[in-house]
């Protein structure tokens, strides 16, 4: 099977992991790469959506899933799903590289200031949910339209423009329906 094939469809929640299960236990490269095929470029879109460098972000790219190579024994599917595990190492990397820079701590007293301003917020952010399995399930049960809109415009990293043109739809449809979307993922996730 080639490259290409095995990135085609691709395997669900319960594979991805299971793939993962065997990098660990046996360094199995062709679940490796299989996985490598699948995220590599979403790992690079979100990365560039953070506002990393082309180089930079194919360099973080490359510690992500080397970490997983690595670290795959540290992996628990009980915990969170491959998709969150590998997205959470990349931005971890790239908050640490950002702290390396000069300019960081001006920046980090900015975002300091932003944090506090965001705890008045009513409306959720991806980042907010802890538990990967419980948020994924809960994209599961939204209606069609928005569970693909949300898992394109924050697992696979895309602009809501990027979204509109891909399913030629109105820019402000894409806005609203992900408003819809997050509304109910409140809803579902919060604790009654």
């Amino acid at each position: 099977m080639t490259r290409k094939q095995r990135s085609i469809g691709g395997p669900d929640l319960q594979d991805w992991s299971a793939l993962a299960v065997a990098v660990a236990e046996r360094q199995d490269r062709d679940s490796f790469m299989r996985i490598y095929d699948h995220f590599a470029p979403r790992l690079r879109r979100y990365l560039l959506n953070l506002g990393a460098s082309q180089s930079l972000a194919d360099e973080l790219v490359q510690e992500t899933l080397l970490a997983l190579w690595r670290k795959a024994s540290l992996f628990d599917p009980s915990r969170a799903t491959l998709n969150a595990w590998l997205y959470r190492i990349a931005r971890n990397l790239h908050i640490d590289q950002a702290r390396r820079e000069p300019y960081w701590r001006p920046i980090q007293e900015g975002l300091e200031q932003l944090d506090l301003a965001e705890t008045d917020r009513h409306d959720s952010q991806p980042e907010d949910y802890v538990d990967g399995r419980a948020l994924e399930q809960a994209i599961d049960r939204l209606p069609v339209m928005q569970a693909r809109l949300v898992r394109m415009s924050y697992l696979e990293a895309k602009s809501h423009g990027e979204i509109a043109r891909e399913l030629d739809m109105p820019l402000g449809s894409v806005k609203s329906t992900l408003r819809r979307a997050f509304t109910r993922l409140r809803a579902a996730m919060d604790p009654p």
